[in-house]
């Protein structure tokens, strides 16, 4: 009994910890992209190339026209 009780209790606490590396991760991937997608909004203002902001940033050339 106090087996399968410490068992389940590891899962979910496993469970958990996946779950904030999981949503961690998503964060700081949206946060770069933000910051890709400024830095792409700032040299568009400048005039440059949208081919160099797509190679400059690793924005699709799709996304920085809609910017």
């Amino acid at each position: 009994m106090y087996d399968s009780s410490m068992k389940y209790k590891w899962d979910n606490k496993n469970v958990l910890d996946y779950a904030v590396q999981e949503a961690e991760a998503k964060g700081k991937e949206e946060g770069a992209h933000d910051k890709a997608l400024t830095i792409a909004r700032e040299l568009k203002k400048e005039g440059l190339a949208l081919e160099f902001i797509a190679k400059t940033t690793g924005l699709l050339i799709d996304e920085l026209k809609t910017l």
